[in-house]
């Protein structure tokens, strides 16, 4: 009844619809209980507990109180939140595979970095998800658990590592998006293997009539603050695969980096306005500057273009400008094969986004893109797979200058 490529463009889509949906809730019940958490008012009696807060909503009002260990008496209806997060990792690995494992030929292992085979690349993605999610919880477990900003700052030390040696095998779009689905996994198996375990040893604690034990609360409180700082990077690099200027250029990693930095300094503004504390406007400089340097790192490893060709004559049509023969070329040579009305490439049954690029007022009418996709980033053609050379890249961003 349907053609297995539009079925499985179609799976693809429901998976991601999926996961953005469960992420909204994940994110947003995290959000909100940060908020809820540093808002506290605590000054008073509250009969044992830490602090309550009221509020107002839908037109309903809600009295509520945290105990930092638990109540003297197990309540006789609890709800959990776990769900969310661990359908949004589950929704995420499955998406992960459909795109980059089944479609690791364009979009995982870049071949003009690495010659590493499709199912080693594959491999080589599972392992930096199980084998990252066991380093970080090793470095947790270890003495620099008292010492929480220095263990921060290793586990930032870590990722950026981490994103260097994968620029150095994978696509950018796949370094950026295992990036993000490392830290993505790090929240949930906190979730799964810290948080909620500590959470029932107290529960049968007072189930059992015994005291429980504080350290539980300590430990799990711990990852939540992880989960905290690292959830806005988490959802920049999820996202940057749209975005070729994030992932597609020579500093992808260090541009990753940078977010990482950012996601700290937004997320420090809003935990100390919600704790009610002085409004740090200078963390929002520092995101602005950090921001700034993520647009230059964008460009910064551009292919350069002869001064002699970049000098020429502006303001004439792309279709007219000087070099678009050259132009054409290299990109009914380099592009054309997918990017066509009846696609050539194997696998490819439409043109990828419905982007054409077969006749000359095609190559004309998509010349900003060009110069942006296979310009001055590599995210064309996807992991280089028809081997443009630099000084094909470098001609394609002459012609568009001297279009501009």
């Amino acid at each position: 009844m349907f053609e297995w490529p539009i079925l499985w463009e179609w799976i693809a889509f429901a998976v991601r619809w999926v996961h953005v949906i469960t992420a909204i809730a994940w994110i947003g019940s995290s959000f909100y209980f940060i908020a809820l958490d540093l808002g506290l008012n605590r000054n008073g009696d509250f009969g044992g507990a830490d602090g309550e807060e009221w509020q107002v909503h839908g037109g309903g009002f809600y009295h509520i109180r945290k105990y930092l260990v638990a109540p003297a008496e197990m309540p006789a209806h609890l709800t959990w939140f776990k769900w969310e997060s661990y359908a949004t990792w589950l929704s995420g690995f499955a998406l992960l595979m459909v795109v980059y494992w089944a479609g690791g030929a364009l979009y995982l292992v870049d071949g003009s970095k690495s010659d590493l085979p499709l199912w080693q690349g594959i491999v080589l993605s599972a392992a930096i998800l199980g084998l990252g999610w066991l380093a970080y919880d090793r470095l947790c477990k270890s003495p620099l658990a008292n010492f929480p900003t220095l263990l921060m700052l290793l586990l930032f030390v870590f990722l950026v590592g981490l994103g260097w040696g994968m620029s150095t095998v994978f696509t950018g779009r796949a370094t950026m998006l295992h990036l993000g689905a490392l830290t993505a996994t790090i929240m949930t198996a906190n979730v799964f293997f810290i948080i909620m375990p500590n959470q029932r040893i107290v529960v049968a604690d007072l189930q059992a009539g015994r005291v429980p034990d504080a350290k539980y609360g300590k430990i799990a409180k711990l990852r939540s603050t992880h989960n905290n700082y690292l959830t806005l990077p988490v959802i920049f690099l999820m996202l940057s695969n749209h975005y070729p200027l994030a992932f597609g250029t020579e500093y992808n990693w260090l541009i990753a980096a940078l977010v990482f930095l950012m996601g700290v300094t937004i997320r420090h503004f809003f935990n100390t306005m919600h704790a009610r504390g002085p409004m740090l406007w200078w963390t929002w400089a520092v995101t602005a500057i950090l921001f700034i340097l993520v647009m230059w790192l964008s460009s910064a490893g551009r292919v350069s273009v002869p001064e002699e060709i970049a000098l020429t004559k502006a303001e004439q049509r792309f279709a007219s400008a000087e070099g678009f023969d050259d132009a054409r070329d290299i990109v009914m040579g380099r592009c054309s094969m997918c990017h066509a009305r009846e696609p050539g490439y194997e696998g490819i049954h439409r043109a990828p986004k419905g982007v054409l690029l077969e006749t000359d007022a095609d190559i004309a009418r998509l010349a900003e893109g060009i110069y942006l996709q296979a310009g001055i980033t590599r995210a064309m053609p996807p992991a280089n797979v028809s081997w443009m050379e630099d000084s094909e890249r470098a001609t394609l961003v002459a012609w568009f200058k001297n279009g501009s």
